[in-house]
C-alpha cells in the first residue's frame, strides 16, 4: 500500500486518524477472498549492459485508489508477476505493508527506469515506512527474493508498456 506525499506533521495526524477509523482485517470483504491478478502490461528488467534479465507481467496502479489499495489482501502473486505504481513525475516515495500478507521486494526507479534502490523481503502487515532513497517515478512490487534471485540491483533499469491480454 502506498502512502501519499504528506508533510510529516499532517501525515502523523492522518495516520492516527486512519488507524482509529480502520476496520479490523477480519471485517473486510477483501480479506475474506483472494484478489485475482489482472495483467495490464509487461515490464522488462535489463542489466547495465542491456541484457534482458526478466520480463514481468504487471498490474498497474495509476489512480489514487489503485495506489492506496496496492497488493493489500493478496494471498498470491504470480512468480513473474508484479504491480507497477506509476506517478506523473519523480518524487520521494513511501510505502507500507499494512494489510499485505505477502512479503515483497520493492523496486524504486527514476523516470528513465533506472533503479534508485531496492528494499528486499518486506515484512507482511508492517506499518513501517519503506522509502525511496532518491526521487522516483515508478515503484515495482514483486515476490520477495526475486531481486536477489535474478541479480537485479541498482545498476539495472526497466522499461514497461501497457498491453491488452486475451483472457479467454
Amino acid at each position: 500500500m502506498r502512502l501519499h506525499h504528506i508533510p510529516a506533521a499532517a501525515g502523523l495526524s492522518l495516520l492516527l486518524l486512519v488507524a482509529a477509523c480502520s476496520k479490523p482485517e477480519t471485517d473486510s470483504a477483501s480479506a475474506q477472498q483472494d484478489i485475482p491478478f489482472t495483467p495490464e502490461g509487461v515490464l522488462d528488467v535489463y542489466s547495465a549492459d542491456s541484457t534482458l534479465i526478466q520480463r514481468f507481467v504487471i498490474e498497474l496502479a495509476e489512480t489514487d485508489s489503485e495506489q492506496a489499495q496496492g497488493l493489500m489482501y493478496r494471498r498470491s502473486l504470480p512468480e513473474r508477476g508484479g504491480m507497477l505504481f506509476v506517478d506523473s513525475s519523480e518524487s520521494m516515495q513511501s510505502f507500507w505493508m499494512r494489510n499485505t500478507p505477502l512479503p515483497l521486494d520493492i523496486v524504486f526507479a527514476r523516470e528513465d527506469g533506472r533503479i534508485v534502490n531496492i528494499v528486499e523481503r518486506t515484512t507482511p502487515y508492517s506499518d513501517e515506512n519503506i522509502n525511496s532513497t532518491a526521487p522516483a517515478q515508478y515503484v515495482l512490487e514483486v515476490r520477495a527474493g526475486t531481486a536477489r534471485r535474478l541479480g537485479i540491483d541498482s545498476t539495472a533499469y526497466f522499461t514497461w508498456q501497457r498491453r491488452t491480454f486475451n483472457t479467454e
